[in-house]
């Protein structure tokens, strides 16, 4: 895994943000799922780097990067480390919360972005009904609240078989990356800690705003809830499509990354 003395970072008008900055030709930025940070994307940066400027950003309060202080939008950190890179426009890849920071980006810096690739996710206004994905929210939101961090690990790490599998089911070396992960950005929080994350509202009536390539992605395995949504933001964009990854959950660049890399880089070259 890629580690800390490979990382710039930028100095945003509230704190330093930390990324990794690899490869060149035309730049790919990878966003990634919540309370993780790049190293999700450990098997897609030497692919990727091969062929593309790869860009792989920390985002506030998560792996490496500063914590807020104030109100602020992944979106607009984003966008202010892409202007200080000069990289724009950029293909946008992002898993889970990185999918939403994407399509937020899209919509609301539109010049910055030349194309997007979302996974297991669609915009930040969709709402699970899914009563598994209802329970693993609740769990987690209960050991957060009560700061049992253990708790808090145990319904985050739920998610990756999914519904349809168990832990079992899983290469423990992903569990064990994703656990480290996500504990080392949980302990640079504490409970009660105001969220001041201000997020991008009325999206879904947006989409048709996005004149860009879209590949909606997700693992076969996932709930329907992800998977419809991903449909629905593949439908409402001008050019968009989804595809489904087979064996996998919500961590397909993990678990099937040589197919997942495969997808993308079509994906890329189709551009």
């Amino acid at each position: 895994m890629t580690g800390p003395s490979e990382l710039r970072f930028f100095p945003s008008a509230d704190g330093d943000l930390a990324y990794l900055d690899t490869g060149s030709g035309d730049p790919v930025v990878l966003l990634h799922s919540g309370y993780v940070d790049h190293r999700v994307w450990d098997a897609q940066i030497p692919a990727l780097a091969a062929h593309h400027r790869v860009i792989a950003p920390d985002v506030r309060g998560h792996g490496f990067s500063a914590n807020a202080t104030e109100p602020f939008r992944w979106a607009d950190d984003l966008a202010g480390l892409l202007r200080h890179l000069d990289a724009g426009p950029v293909v946008l890849v992002g898993l889970s919360m990185g999918g939403v920071i994407a399509t937020d980006t899209v919509l609301e810096h539109p010049g910055l972005v030349r194309a997007v690739v979302t996974c297991g996710a669609a915009t930040g206004d969709v709402q699970y009904t899914d009563p598994w994905y209802q329970e693993v929210q609740a769990e987690s939101a209960r050991a957060l609240a009560a700061g049992d961090v253990q708790a808090w690990l145990a319904a985050f790490l739920r998610v990756v078989p999914g519904p349809h599998r168990t832990a079992d089911d899983v290469d423990p070396d992903i569990l064990r990356r994703l656990r480290e992960m996500a504990l080392h950005t949980i302990s640079k929080h504490t409970p009660g800690e105001k969220n001041l994350l201000v997020p991008v509202t009325g999206t879904w009536s947006r989409l048709p705003e996005i004149d860009v390539p879209v590949l909606a992605v997700n693992g076969a395995l996932e709930p329907a809830d992800p998977r419809d949504a991903a449909q629905r933001l593949a439908e409402a964009v001008p050019d968009g499509r989804a595809v489904t990854i087979d064996g996998t959950g919500h961590y397909p660049n993990m678990e099937r990354p040589e197919l997942f890399n495969r997808t993308l880089l079509d994906f890329l070259r189709a551009l």
